[in-house]
């Protein structure tokens, strides 16, 4: 069967490769080398071994590229651009490329930039990392997947079903875009607070936490109404808490950057946001204080 390239190998990068690896063959490539034995811990507590082929930007080889259906960009947002550039002289022009960032911004630019056709998916998967050798699917989530453009159909849906078929379950949409505003707004209630308070997930659904969450959905939901973006089934509140729920035992992607010392993605998060809520002249002092804060200006 075709080979995945996975470029990026934190805690979605390995989920993905480790799941896609039961159905056919992956290569993980990343800036520095990982031991080739990895373990995937499941949301029901087994414990998995697979040993994966890791790369390094480095020793990726075209011969060895050449062979890839796609490559799957599982860097955090500000990495993006810069990752794909260190192995784009190695990879076919017509090579498909999936974006998993979060935010809302380099998927348009390195759609405009690829030459191959450019898919985007956004996933409510909860995943942490366990060491240089180990992954925690901390939780059961849905992942979409599609062009910006609405095109690209056959691929969408096979990349899903290969998806669903390793245990991620996944659907092909014409909306992406939409769905990328939806993703925006669950990260926004959810990133900024427990990096900030140093939480879990499930901890946002008690005191203190709650009316803080509450505070950003109703800022959220004013930006997306002004932007026309239609509201999920079930209203804002419902798409965040169901997602808080799913993902309750989940240490988020920013609290992981946060106990790393990594840079967070604060900006692709809330930076979206921000600017459309100055570009319909709303009040967001809620986003924009926790913007502040990462931004290290408070």
């Amino acid at each position: 069967m075709s080979l995945s390239l996975i470029l990026g190998p934190g805690a979605l990068g390995r989920l993905l490769a480790l799941r896609l690896a039961e159905q056919a063959p992956v290569t993980l490539i990343g800036r520095r080398p990982l031991p080739p034995r990895q373990a995937l811990t499941t949301p029901e507590g087994e414990t998995l071994d697979r040993e994966l082929d890791c790369r390094t930007t480095a020793t990726l080889t075209r011969a060895l590229a050449g062979e890839a259906e796609c490559l799957h960009l599982t860097t955090k947002a500000y990495a993006a651009e810069a990752a794909l550039a260190a192995v784009a002289d190695r990879l076919r022009p017509d090579l498909p490329l999936v974006l998993w960032q979060n935010g809302f911004g380099v998927q348009q630019v390195l759609a405009e930039r690829w030459t191959g056709p450019v898919l985007c998916a956004t996933t409510t998967e909860g995943a942490f990392l366990a060491g240089d050798d180990g992954v925690v699917h901390a939780g059961h989530g849905r992942t979409l997947i599609g062009a910006l453009d609405g095109r690209h159909g056959s691929l969408a849906e096979r990349l899903a079903d290969r998806l669903t078929a390793a245990g991620l379950p996944a659907t092909p949409v014409e909306d992406i875009r939409v769905r990328l505003w939806h993703k925006l707004a669950v990260n926004a209630a959810i990133n900024p607070l427990v990096a900030r308070f140093r939480i879990r997930n499930g901890q946002l659904r008690d005191r203190p936490f709650r009316p803080m969450v509450e505070a950003v959905i109703e800022e959220v939901a004013a930006i997306m109404a002004a932007e026309h973006i239609p509201a999920p089934e079930g209203g804002w509140d419902c798409l965040v808490w169901t997602v808080v729920s799913a993902t309750g035992n989940n240490r988020a992607s920013m609290l992981q950057d946060v106990l790393a010392g990594r840079p967070t993605e604060h900006a692709a998060i809330l930076g979206p946001l921000l600017a459309a809520g100055r570009r319909h002249g709303l009040a967001t002092p809620t986003l924009a204080a926790l913007h502040a804060r990462f931004d290290g200006s408070t």
